[in-house]
């Protein structure tokens, strides 16, 4: 018998996804498959305050909590996910007193869950890579959730009102090797003003855009961009979380990679373009196939 039907009705489950932009919004699909298969399931998921602003309003989530063991006890978990699969999400696992502890069989510290969770393809049956959020929405399948097709990831904004004259712009990434030249960025953004298209320029508090100040700029937390996204028609950025929060308000988008494998991280369940260290003509002509006039 799979382990949601152990569990009793108006049980609560713990699911630690400790950060990462990207990982947290393609964790959301996955929530939704739970809930729907349980609706009376009381669902917590533990995140660092810097990512919660992804979790908040979703309809799937009962409970935000940070990441400490006195938070995750306060739920009393009947059954806890471990989705992030370190070290410290692995220790915290052990001590949430949780009857059911599940994660993924390829984890460290495996003999911290009684639950050990198959690989994708064994879940999918399927012999190709996959997607990260098929990786998340198969754990699901397997702890007895019916299969589904995978839904859009969700984030939830009360100001969703699309204006066809804003193009998101993300140039920075974790790293040089995945960040776009700054020349490139430009020369598009030049592109769409003159069509009447403003771009908006989107970074962290800590992240350096003063090369793009010819065009507005907006640092700030994720709710502030969670409704910028909303209210835009394009995304143009590196591979990196902003591009998942535009897949998830179904932004067509133009996602530009360097080492990271688009088979795994491409935007998902959007119409959009994945290009691999393009040229800037490359860019513009995606412009074209995506159709948006630039």
């Amino acid at each position: 018998m799979a382990a949601l039907d152990h569990l009793p009705r108006d049980a609560s489950v713990a699911v630690l996804r400790l950060r990462s932009l990207g990982d947290c919004v393609l964790t959301t699909p996955a929530l939704e498959i739970l809930k729907r298969a349980r609706p009376d399931l009381r669902i917590a998921v533990m995140v660092e305050d810097r990512f919660r602003a992804i979790f908040e309003g979703n309809p799937a989530i009962d409970a935000i909590i940070p990441p400490s063991l006195q938070s995750l006890r306060a739920v009393k978990p009947r059954l806890c996910l471990n989705l992030h699969g370190g070290t410290r999400s692995a220790w915290m696992t052990a001590a949430s007193g949780a009857r059911y502890r599940a994660g993924f069989g390829h984890f460290r510290h495996r003999r911290v869950y009684n639950l050990h969770i198959p690989r994708a393809q064994q879940i999918l049956n399927i012999e190709r890579k996959v997607h990260t959020a098929e990786h998340l929405a198969s754990a699901m399948f397997w702890l007895g959730a019916p299969r589904v097709e995978i839904p859009r990831a969700k984030l939830v904004c009360g100001q969703f009102v699309r204006h066809e004259s804003i193009a998101v712009i993300h140039p920075v990434a974790a790293t040089a090797e995945k960040t776009w030249p700054a020349a490139g960025f430009l020369a598009t953004a030049e592109r769409l003003r003159a069509q009447g298209v403003e771009p908006v320029f989107i970074g962290a508090p800590t992240d350096d855009l003063r090369v793009f100040s010819a065009y507005r700029n907006q640092v700030g937390p994720l709710s502030e961009l969670k409704a910028l996204l909303s209210s835009a028609s394009l995304f143009i950025g590196n591979d990196s979380g902003p591009a998942h929060m535009a897949a998830a308000f179904a932004l067509p988008s133009i996602v530009i990679f360097s080492d990271s494998d688009p088979e795994i991280w491409a935007p998902w369940r959007t119409p959009s373009e994945v290009l691999i260290r393009p040229a800037t003509e490359t860019v513009l002509a995606a412009l074209v196939r995506l159709r948006v006039t630039a």
